[in-house]
């Protein structure tokens, strides 16, 4: 039986101790890739009420550079730093000009060649289209289970796919383990002796906070004060809480029962493993360990870890297809975290959700909305 959604509070919840992040930098370089433009973030009325709370916007990634995800915001701006140390720092920071120093390598046995990754999905895709845009070859590895629509997605951009007999914490370490010369693994995840990479990884995602508070004011809306994060390996709920702690918002983090890394490690007071099965229909989620770098600011920057079940999930891609969104598994674990636990907040709170993903597995997602947009076309 499937574990029920829990709320884990943080006693050691000391947002001061986090280092905020700003992200202009990494948006101007945004900015430069092809086909840039800031997603939308969508005010849904009728997502508020079923909360009860006073506004719920909600950031729809799921058209990100022709992507459908987030993942590339983090994948471009680390691919951008790691290809430009690998060919001496020089700091080139545009994609042509980064192309043309990867086509004017000296031709040795030791040139850069090829970009690695470990994904659920969106990250790997992500890597690949940076290398195709680079003129560098792409071995994205895959755990065992992965759905085929999402190896083909990956395919789609020109990448070698290896599935490996594993899942997704055991797919990692054996990306890691292809690092050489000639081939960069760029990983969101941290290891003893690799951060530098994960780093840039999290400064990437940024600019999704950027953006959201430069529309918020635009419009003369205040700031969220409610904040739902994805976990993961925590990548990217690190970005949020250092993109959000200047403005004072409560940041809740969302991830699988089954996958459960940041509760537990919440819980202990320090980073511990998932006992789960790691097999949540949120793909992107399913990790089972928390990434070194991201730990510290999850630890003081959360004030509570939510699971969630993939009942959950269900529930909130619906109701995002009933507002008119078209969220993923993952994409809508933020959202089923208050379903699942309303009572974390209030009729003065605005929420902000981030629907990380689109359709990513389309039979799936018409199996679970399908009845959805039966209603919305009688």
């Amino acid at each position: 039986m499937t574990a029920a959604s829990q709320v884990i509070g943080n006693d050691a919840h000391n947002p001061a101790a986090v280092e905020p992040l700003d992200g202009a930098a990494v948006r101007d370089f945004h900015r430069g890739l092809p086909g840039y433009e800031a997603t939308p973030l969508l005010d849904r009325p009728e997502i508020a009420e079923r909360l009860g709370v006073a506004r719920a916007s909600v950031k729809d990634e799921s058209s990100r550079l022709g992507l459908p995800a987030f993942k590339i915001l983090g994948a471009s701006w680390a691919v951008a730093r790691e290809v430009d140390r690998r060919l001496g720092g020089t700091g080139l920071r545009t994609i042509d000009a980064l192309r043309e120093a990867v086509a004017a390598q000296e031709d040795s046995p030791s040139r850069l060649t090829t970009l690695v990754a470990a994904t659920d999905g969106n990250h790997g895709r992500a890597v690949a289209r940076m290398a195709a845009l680079l003129g560098l070859s792409a071995i994205i590895l895959v755990p065992r289970d992965m759905v085929a629509a999402r190896i083909d997605a990956i395919e789609s951009e020109g990448a070698q796919v290896i599935v490996h007999d594993g899942d997704y914490d055991e797919t990692v370490r054996r990306a890691a383990s292809m690092d050489s010369d000639t081939h960069a693994v760029i990983a969101d995840t941290a290891w003893p002796g690799y951060d530098e990479v994960p780093r840039w990884v999290v400064e990437g995602y940024a600019t999704i906070a950027h953006e959201t508070l430069e529309k918020l004011a635009a419009q003369h809306v205040p700031a969220p004060t409610v904040v739902v994060v994805q976990v993961g390996v925590g990548s990217f709920a690190a970005s949020m809480v250092r993109s959000f702690v200047r403005t004072g918002a409560r940041i809740l983090a969302s991830e699988p029962t089954s996958a459960d890394c940041l509760a537990p490690s919440i819980a202990a007071g320090a980073p511990t493993q998932s006992s789960g099965t790691i097999d949540s229909i949120m793909a992107g989620l399913n990790c089972g360990e928390i990434s070194p770098i991201a730990w510290p600011v999850l630890q003081a920057g959360v004030q509570s870890a939510i699971t969630v079940t993939d009942d959950d999930a269900r529930d909130a891609m619906r109701l995002f297809a009933r507002v008119g969104i078209e969220s993923g598994e993952s994409g809508a674990a933020g959202l089923a975290a208050l379903l699942a636990q309303p009572g974390l907040v209030g009729p003065d709170d605005h929420v902000l959700l981030i629907s990380t993903e689109g359709i990513t597995d389309p039979v799936a997602y018409a199996e679970i909305v399908g009845a959805v947009r039966a209603e919305a076309s009688a």
